[in-house]
């Protein structure tokens, strides 16, 4: 038996709800529910991720097809825009161009299925050669190794979202800057139309736009409000579900506009999701911008 304990009206509550078919349904009480057949979800990218949350390793889809394309880097982890690339050209997602929105997220469960496949041959192997020193148990060898490959998950993703985002920018001929400096120390992850035009005092500040990316936020979304001071009005895009709506209510009293994929809308309430915007209508947004300042010369 799993029992599972939540935070009231806390993201995890949100997204546990969302798995299981409860929204509206929470509060005291016992309700018997049968998740078997018609009421069974299937393991997208969204219940994977809050499988994950709960501490349950999602099983793995198509491993033959995987493994047939993670073996040309054997026992190596590629560098991340290899691993990018991958997923572009075996993931059969939708074309850019036509659905950003649908491209992103075909992009980033191939990639993340690819990712997991290639890190169990990895750790097999490792573990399979054991942890010895001098006749002894490495401990200390053992700890560091577990930690490289909690590290490597973390750090991953973030760079993974980053280069599909930039991948569809470049396709839809959205002209923009990745990892600029503005002021001081801060860096957003894409500016828009481009570094040269943030920092030229003569650009109309009103078609600038930034956008922060983080795969997930738990309270780190407030990182983004110090980022790009010429631009009042700020985007973040994020890959987590069911965001509180005490969360959301506060980013839009402090003027940032959360972006989400569409396929992702559907784990937020029918009051949050009319608030969010989807990555097809940020896109609009930046690409009327950059025709308007195009149009000025």
């Amino acid at each position: 038996m799993l029992f599972i304990v939540a935070p009231e009206r806390s993201t995890l509550e949100n997204q546990i709800a969302w798995l299981f078919g409860l929204h509206g349904d929470l509060g005291g009480g016992f309700r018997l529910a049968d998740y078997e057949g018609r009421n069974d979800r299937g393991l997208d990218f969204v219940a994977n991720y809050v499988l994950e949350e709960l501490g349950i390793e999602p099983a793995e889809p198509e491993a033959d097809r995987l493994d047939h394309i993670v073996a040309e880097w054997g026992l190596v982890f590629p560098r991340s825009r290899e691993l990018s690339a991958a997923a572009w050209k075996h993931s059969g997602a939708p074309d850019p161009r036509e659905d950003a929105d649908g491209a992103l997220m075909g992009w980033i469960e191939f990639e993340e299925a690819l990712f997991r496949r290639l890190e169990r041959v990895v750790v097999a192997e490792r573990l399979h050669a054991g942890f010895a020193a001098d006749g002894e148990a490495d401990v200390d060898g053992f700890l560091a190794f577990s930690l490289s490959v909690q590290n490597r998950r973390k750090a991953r993703m973030g760079l993974s979202l980053e280069n599909h985002l930039e991948a569809i920018l470049t396709a839809r001929g959205i002209r923009h800057t990745r990892g600029a400096r503005t002021e001081g120390n801060s860096s957003p992850d894409f500016l828009f139309p481009s570094s040269a035009d943030y920092h030229d005092p003569a650009f109309d500040p009103l078609l600038l736009s930034m956008l922060g990316v983080k795969s997930t936020l738990k309270d780190r979304w407030r990182q983004v409000l110090a980022e790009a001071a010429r631009i009042d009005r700020k985007h973040l895009l994020t890959l987590e579900p069911g965001i509180s709506v005490a969360q959301t209510d506060e980013m839009a009293r402090n003027d940032l506009q959360l972006v989400v994929p569409a396929a992702l809308h559907r784990t937020f309430t029918p009051q949050q999701a009319a608030w969010l915007m989807d990555f097809r209508d940020f896109l609009g947004l930046v690409a009327e911008r950059q025709a308007r300042a195009d149009a000025r010369g």
